[in-house]
């Protein structure tokens, strides 16, 4: 096709990688996916690690098989992930050992801590950063006396870390760097009072970069092992996956409200300027940067995990007859909260989600299609309530839901979510992340406009699907109220 190029868009979920291939033209955009790989954490004596050898092998073997679909030549590669986790260089530029999993122990107590030195609030009013027990800031206080981090010349964040062993450079890329919790949102730059208060070397991280920024091109020996024909430039893209999906809501306008599903829902709103009052903090909603300026303004909410960890126990049934059964389940029969931090470590989902609804007084889910229920109204019931305390809180009113991401392949969680929010909601696409990142590449090569210009692009090209709200609001408010009340 005339004018079209191709990306390469590596998107690495918690439990898989993916290295997609975006075809982008004046007024077309195709997505394929090249290869797709687990990435699976593994638990040695030590703690939860990441496989971040098993990870670069598979953005390996990805761009491979994207050069073999796009004739040995690549446009451009850019690379997005899960944000907060991080490895540590030596002098000589080596990783010094796996990077620790962001639901490892070690951060237990940390924050009350940090607090004791610089408090919650003054914190918040500083970064914008909603409370989470595994902020980098956190675990790199877990990490003060270690001695990896004593040795440590330089962290790279996860993308950052395979973006400089794919092309020798290093950078630390805004999106992603501000859910460290060490930067403030107001000026995108570092919060250098918060790091010398708490002793964290700001010196550590690599120079600030900014999604479209170049970032190296792909070393002689990567063009080797992947066959690609060089050069081939990597460029920096929204690289906290959630920076990238939301640059791909197919939104018109300003008067939406996005969630992110996946292992995570991240559910909120796009805005110009941060919300640092005290009743935001109160409401635990955070303030991350997205692209052209804006402030993602959202609420973290533990998404779809429950229902992987509860497939995962019950030996994986097929997820299509689990959610038909679920259907036919009554609805709000019992609900639990799905933000709640008891539910972030991994093991025995289904039962702990029958001690919640137990401990609560209501009725306990026995079955798999009752505890599958319960889960998917829970997650509708905090998607309400997000959306709700967003509008509130940031004084901006909206009339429509984007939902993107994995969970837009969840009908009835869509709908549900439709129903919760009483506003409609409209699904897809399914890999947004990626489809940000092909078009964050794209942009930086010419190929597309400002971020309404791609979100128009969006609409023309991706499928859609509109849910209305079914049945009004009162029966969620009063699941609400009863979840407050237990």
């Amino acid at each position: 096709m005339t004018g079209v190029k191709a990306y390469a868009a590596v998107d690495l979920g918690a439990s898989s990688g993916r290295v997609m291939v975006g075809r982008v033209g004046p007024d077309s955009l195709e997505l394929e996916e090249a290869h797709r790989f687990p990435n699976r954490p593994v638990r040695v004596p030590e703690g939860l690690r990441w496989d971040v050898l098993g990870l670069y092998a598979g953005v390996l073997d990805g761009l491979r098989a994207a050069g073999a679909r796009s004739g040995g030549r690549l446009d451009s590669a850019g690379i997005d992930s899960w944000a907060v986790d991080y490895g540590l260089l030596d002098a000589d530029g080596a990783l010094l050992g796996n990077p620790v999993h962001y639901r490892d122990g070690r951060t237990e107590g940390v924050a009350e801590k940090v607090w004791a030195t610089v408090p919650a609030s003054e914190l918040y009013a500083a970064t914008g950063l909603q409370y989470a027990p595994f902020n980098t800031l956190y675990q790199l206080t877990a990490a003060r006396s270690s001695a990896q981090l004593a040795r440590a010349e330089r962290l790279l964040l996860i993308p950052d870390l395979l973006t400089y062993w794919l092309t020798g450079e290093q950078g630390t890329e805004l999106t992603n760097a501000s859910t460290t919790q060490l930067i403030d949102p107001r000026t995108r730059d570092w919060a250098h009072d918060v790091a010398e208060r708490l002793g964290i070397d700001l010196g550590l991280f690599a120079p600030l970069r900014h999604p479209g920024d170049p970032a190296g091109v792909l070393r002689p020996e990567v063009l080797e092992e992947t066959g690609l024909t060089g050069p081939v430039p990597v460029t920096a893209v929204g690289s906290h996956d959630t920076a990238s999906a939301v640059a791909a809501v197919p939104a018109d306008g300003e008067r939406f409200a996005y969630i992110c599903t996946g292992t995570w829902s991240l559910a909120g709103l796009e805005l110009s300027a941060p919300v640092l009052t005290e009743e935001s903090r109160a409401a635990n909603f955070t303030n991350e940067l997205g692209l052209d300026g804006t402030v993602r303004y959202l609420r973290n909410i533990m998404g779809l995990w429950l229902l992987q960890e509860c497939v995962r126990a019950w030996g994986d049934p097929d997820l299509g007859e689990l959610l038909r059964e679920a259907a036919r389940v009554p609805a709000l029969r019992s609900v639990v909260d799905a933000g709640d931090a008891a539910f972030l470590a991994p093991g025995r989902m289904p039962e702990r989600i029958a001690e919640a609804c137990r401990a609560s007084g209501q009725p306990v889910p026995e079955s798999r299609a009752e505890v599958t229920r319960c889960i998917l109204d829970s997650l509708a019931l905090a998607h309400r309530r997000a959306v709700e305390d967003a509008q509130r809180l940031a004084g901006h009113p909206v009339d429509v839901v984007h939902v993107v991401g994995g969970g837009t392949r969840n009908a009835l969680l869509c709908q549900l979510t439709a129903d919760a929010c009483g506003l409609p909601v409209v699904a897809g696409p399914a890999e947004a992340a990626a489809l940000g990142n092909v078009l964050v590449q794209a942009r930086a090569h010419g190929l597309a406009g400002d971020l309404a210009g791609t979100r128009r692009l969006l609409v023309r090209t991706q499928p859609l699907t509109r849910y209305e709200p079914r049945g009004g609001t009162a029966r969620w408010r009063a699941a609400e109220a009863r979840l407050a009340g237990s």
